[in-house]
């Protein structure tokens, strides 16, 4: 009879004493890390390596996390176990709390990775073993890079992005709003400034249609719609109290990070980002899986083209439409995919204080409120209100125009920021950060081109997300005219190390393109 690794933790339990749980203040984003001292009795013991999985005990609650292997008392002495900030969290016990350690049985899907990573076609089976171990945090980050690399090179067929979007929804938390329908509406983002969420949720809710709106933070870019909605109101709440919100509200715009949907695709973004891999079989599934999971029934799809997009043709678009179109189907869920023009920012602002003035100013109906952002908007929502039965189509746009204009957008969005736990907020006074400089046009000519990338890590460099009032005002759209020393842009920092990184990258490149306005390229987009 062979001894189990629990089998043997226990006898191990038995003669030597449990070690005291410290928490090592270090970030390790999504994944859970413990620290054990080299000279440790455990250790040795137990043969660990470094990188190795372990299974971490203590009152009755476990956690598997990689092992780092420490040399320095200052950070975990022999008689203690550090955990990482995450695993800390995870654990849920006090610091200086007995815990016991042992090696961790290897996941069950290992060999179905291996076939993947051969170029073998995995089964439905397969794909729910491996993402059950991805949530379970069974792998380690050199077994999911293998997976999202595989899945990547070797490019999933539609069934097998079907079967890897149904295996990530059905792991974690899946709601059920006891109401048809529940609309949704996603970007599969790169557009700087595309705050159109923000506007489309109290248009739509206004209305009457139930759109609980879950939204991301910046992981690459200078704001998440969360980091946005983040300046009116707060976005990290319970989901207790985000259901709450929805069924009295009608809508919300919050951080999904708390919801719990699709809790493999949040380790999986955590490989993906660093890598810069974004195929298309895993954002179509890592969007459907969690707006199946957050309970909708429809969805609004965007898919901005443009030079410094993430689709940069119309033939790709069509192609990642027919995907999405296919597994949104196989799984139930109601889909309108929009091809939208993203050859530039929408709106001015790019940073979450920018944007939100930007926002608040097509809400209100400001005399300078960005008039591209508005008629987004406008033309989203129109598509969003069409799912409901009663509008027909063509009609949605006018609906959604009146919603805007007569103030009721504006009543439920101060509703559903008040019910967030809202702060006020003057459009014609952001708290902007304090340092600032323009960009000013080199020669006559017109705006021809404007590099969405560039700008977006202008932003970036300034300070933006972390600097919620850093970021670009941008003052130029493609088509407008300009003279030498116009400015094109303005940058605002919070500090004076980040204004000059930013000022450096302007001068390498500034992002935008002046010329005839014959160059200006015109994109085939519905709009």
């Amino acid at each position: 009879m062979t001894t189990t690794h629990a089998t043997r933790a226990e006898a191990l339990d038995d003669t030597l004493s449990p070690l005291s749980l410290k928490r090592v203040g270090i970030d390790t984003y999504r994944e859970n890390v413990a620290y054990l001292h080299r000279e440790c009795d455990l250790y040795r013991a137990e043969g660990f390596q470094a990188l190795s999985k372990v299974e971490v005990r203590a009152n009755g609650q476990r956690i598997l996390a990689s092992l780092n292997v420490v040399d320095d008392a200052a950070i975990v002495d022999c008689p203690q176990l550090g955990l990482s900030e995450d695993a800390f969290e995870a654990l849920g016990v006090e610091e200086g709390h007995p815990v016991s350690v042992s090696q961790a049985e290897p996941p069950a899907s290992i060999p179905a990775l291996h076939r993947k990573l051969a170029g073998e076609r995995l089964s439905r089976d397969d794909f729910r073993h491996i993402i059950r171990d991805i949530a379970e945090l069974r792998y380690s980050k050199i077994e999911l890079t293998a997976f999202v690399v595989a899945c990547d090179r070797g490019e999933l067929d539609r069934e097998e992005v079907f079967y890897l979007s149904d295996a990530m929804c059905r792991v974690g938390r899946r709601l059920d709003w006891h109401e048809h329908p529940v609309v949704d509406k996603h970007c599969i983002g790169g557009i700087p400034g595309n705050r159109t969420s923000m506007l489309v949720v109290p248009i739509v809710a206004a209305h009457g249609l139930l759109c609980p709106k879950t939204s991301s933070r910046a992981i690459t870019s200078p704001s998440g719609t969360a980091d946005t909605m983040e300046v009116l109101a707060n976005v990290d709440l319970p989901f207790d109290v985000l259901e709450d919100i929805v069924r009295t509200h009608r809508g919300c715009l919050a951080w999904g990070g708390t919801s719990e949907l699709s809790p493999a695709d949040d380790v999986l973004i955590s490989v993906e980002r660093p890598l810069s891999i974004d195929s298309p079989g895993q954002m179509v599934a890592s969007i459907l899986s969690k707006k199946v999971a957050a309970g909708s029934s429809h969805l609004l799809l965007d898919i901005p083209v443009g030079p410094h997009a993430k689709v940069r043709s119309m033939p790709e678009a069509r192609q990642l439409r027919r995907l999405f179109e296919f597994v949104a189907g196989r799984m139930g869920l109601t889909l309108d995919v929009v091809i939208t023009d993203g050859s530039q920012p929408v709106g001015r602002g790019i940073g979450p204080v920018l944007e939100a003035r930007d926002v608040m100013r097509v809400l209100t109906n400001h005399p300078e409120a960005p008039m591209d952002l508005r008629q987004k908007a406008l033309r989203l929502a129109g598509r969003m209100l069409e799912f409901d039965p009663d509008v027909r189509g063509g009609a949605g746009f006018g609906i959604a125009r009146d919603i805007l204009d007569d103030g009721r957008a504006a009543e439920k969005m101060q509703a559903i920021i008040a019910a967030q736990g809202g702060r006020p907020f003057d459009p014609d006074a952001p708290p902007l950060a304090p340092h600032s400089f323009e960009v000013l046009a080199a020669a006559d000519g017109v705006v021809t081109g404007i590099d969405n990338l560039k700008l977006a890590r202008i932003a970036r460099l300034a300070g933006a997300p972390k600097a919620a009032g850093a970021g670009v005002d941008l003052l130029m759209h493609i088509g407008d005219p300009v003279t030498r020393g116009q400015p094109l842009y303005r940058v605002h920092a919070a500090y004076r190390n980040e204004l000059s990184f930013a000022h450096q990258s302007t001068e390498r490149d500034p992002g935008i393109a002046i010329g005839r306005a014959e160059e200006i390229i015109r994109l085939n987009v519905e709009f």
